[in-house]
């Protein structure tokens, strides 16, 4: 039994008393937090007392196995953190419990020097949280015993603005801190309740967090025997950060198990990344790209971000600040002790260094994906489930597009083949003698984009395109306007040039044909009137009679249709109808009666814009006119 003595009560510095009330009722928006604070405080004493240690052995005693325990009483509506740290002085409870944000760090990192003072970063300082106890209790105890002295501290306080302290015996050295809790928080006095806030908060804490777990031997018929209960210790924290531990000491197992931990994925990451950083921003970062995709992937308002941690100690678990939108998919966890967090830490404030520890760890998942992308199989497997998603990069991070465009892939006439595996490198590599720009089509679907009318010249001369067949790709490419130096052209939109490619001979005979056909194009423009631009002799065309291309910078039909889908309001786009002057229909246009032609007129055009992947504005008048034809 403990004796009190030199007891007496004092009262909180009067700045003290107004932020202890606003602590315990505006500053914490999650009451759970509490247990966060003490464990983090707890640990905090233990390293004090091992860095202290490494000049006197002896402090540790008979008791050299640092730890901290938990322990609750429903009946007594109490919980008790208490740890075998260095504990706590007469004058240092005063000064550290009489004191909001203290709790002696600062002043033991100024005591250091030489090679302790690169081991304290290892030593929180968060001494505000001691009064989170207060937001689920209405009386706090605390008995504490400095590891260097004979006489313990007892503290008492109903956080009203004064507190009790006395002197006491106490055998054993560190803090004890017993929470009597509020009606409506007895719900905290409850094992598993415990456990699950250790393990959400904690569980990385270094130091082991320990609590009783009751044993009853049982019969041979399997009936528990009365009185045959055992009590013992069982460390509920995982007690080690695996992020923290040097790379050539972990194995890929640990870190497929740590993933599945911080991910909550059953199946195994496809590449990780693992980094320490020291420097004007420090930290700690262990990146992961997922095997599979998530339900809610293409939600941008979903969850999202990594988990932070600041010196192993739990902040938040969707911090989405550290990397861009289209990086959602990444997972891992940032450790660093130099980020700016509101006085209750569950809050980044507004920090350059929260901008340049993003900038950091976006240039680490990009050069993550480009060392995966070295490995064709594993690479597919990613692509396939996150390729939409890094689409988004190059209309969100300007500064990285270069690196972006790298890591996207698509179909190519190359393959021809509906799997999205041809790199824009790829693409320059295998390019014609003279090609100066890299051609792409965008479509609804492959089969759209390897059938168009556009692809037939590209194909007579042995030229490679890109095929476009995702809803995001039109947006994709109005944000990618080149690489590596050669500009991306859309093969639908504007005029066609590829004079470097031509001969002479062959630019004269499509000058000469242009000229002859002018009449007939004329002809077709009346015939059409306000449907189009312009109709004009096509080159691109070897075996349709027509096709229709947009102004180089209208939008897209599917951009178009998308668009619309949402509810944008969108103006008129009229296309420009080309003709292949060689083509059987258009040499039966041209010898067309009146009759005939302008019905004839009518149906290319609208062929065309079929072919395209656009809709009619009247199909019943198109069927009409196609049956009327074929009849005669």
């Amino acid at each position: 039994m403990t004796t009190a003595t030199q007891a007496e009560t004092m009262g909180f510095q009067t700045e003290v008393k107004q932020l202890l009330q606003l602590m315990i009722h505006s500053l914490y928006s999650n009451r759970e937090i509490f247990l966060r604070e003490l464990i983090s405080n707890a640990a905090d004493a233990c390293d004090k007392l091992r860095y202290e240690a490494l000049d006197n052995d002896a402090l540790y005693g008979n008791d050299s196995e640092l730890r901290v325990e938990i322990e609750h009483d429903a009946e007594a509506g109490t919980v008790t953190v208490r740890d075998n740290g260095i504990g706590m002085s007469r004058d240092e409870v005063i000064q550290n419990l009489g004191t909001i944000a203290r709790s002696g760090t600062a002043e033991f990192l100024q005591q250091l020097s030489g090679e302790k003072q690169k081991d304290a970063k290892l030593i929180g300082q968060f001494g505000v949280g001691f009064y989170s106890g207060f937001i689920v209790s209405d009386e706090i105890t605390v008995r504490t015993r400095r590891v260097d002295q004979e006489q313990g501290v007892e503290w008492h306080s109903r956080g009203e603005g004064e507190f009790d302290i006395a002197d006491i015996d106490k055998p054993e050295r560190g803090t004890e801190i017993v929470l009597h809790l509020k009606e409506d928080a007895k719900e905290f006095a409850d094992a598993e309740r415990l456990k699950h806030l250790v393990r959400t908060y904690s569980d990385h804490i270094e130091v082991p967090v320990r609590m009783p777990k009751v044993e009853k031997a049982h019969d041979e018929e399997g009936n528990e025997i009365e009185g045959s209960e055992t009590v013992t210790w069982e460390t509920v924290n995982e007690a080690t950060a695996l992020w923290v531990r040097p790379k050539e000491e972990i194995s890929d197992d640990e870190y497929k198990a740590f993933y599945k931990h911080v991910a909550h994925d059953f199946s195994d990451p496809l590449t990780w990344s693992h980094n320490k950083v020291e420097g004007t921003l420090e930290y700690t970062s262990l990146l992961y790209v997922p095997g599979r995709a998530p339900f809610d992937l293409n939600q941008r308002e979903g969850v999202r971000g990594l988990k932070l941690y600041a010196q192993r100690v739990f902040i938040m678990d969707d911090a989405e600040q550290f990397l861009p939108l289209y990086l959602r998919f990444i997972k891992g966890v940032v450790d660093s002790k130099d980020l700016s967090l509101n006085i209750s830490r569950e809050l980044l404030q507004k920090d350059p260094q929260v901008d340049k520890l993003k900038s950091a760890l976006t240039k680490r998942s990009l050069d993550m994906l480009k060392k995966l992308a070295k490995d064709e199989e594993a690479y597919q497997t990613f692509w396939n489930a996150f390729g939409n998603v890094l689409k988004e990069g190059p209309a969100e991070d300007f500064a990285n597009r270069d690196k972006v465009a790298e890591l996207l892939r698509f179909s190519s006439t190359h393959t021809d083949s509906a799997t999205q595996d041809q790199s824009l490198a790829g693409y320059v590599e295998r390019m014609k003698e003279g090609q100066q720009k890299i051609y792409y089509l965008v479509a609804d679907g492959f089969n759209a984009a390897s059938h168009s009318p556009h692809l037939e010249i590209f194909r007579k001369k042995g030229i490679e395109v890109l095929l476009l067949h995702d809803r995001i790709d039109e947006w994709l490419m109005s944000h990618l306007t080149e690489y590596d130096g050669k500009s991306l052209v859309d093969v639908a939109k504007g005029d066609l040039d590829l004079d470097e490619m031509a001969d002479e001979e062959e630019k004269k005979a499509q000058e000469e044909t242009a000229k002859a056909k002018a009449p007939l194009l004329e002809r077709v423009k009346t015939a059409l009137g306000d449907e189009v631009q312009e109709v004009r002799i096509t080159h691109r065309l070897t075996d349709s009679p027509a096709c229709v291309v947009l102004s180089e910078h209208d939008m897209g039909y599917q951009m178009r249709r998308l668009m619309e889908a949402a509810g944008q309001p969108l103006p008129e786009v009229k296309p420009i109808l080309e003709l292949n002057p060689e083509h059987g229909l258009v040499t039966r246009l041209e010898s067309a009666d009146d009759s005939r032609f302008d019905d004839l007129a009518r149906i290319l055009l609208d062929q065309a814009i079929i072919a395209e992947g656009g809709h009619l504005e009247d199909p019943a008048t198109y069927v009409q006119r196609l049956n009327k034809l074929l009849s005669s």
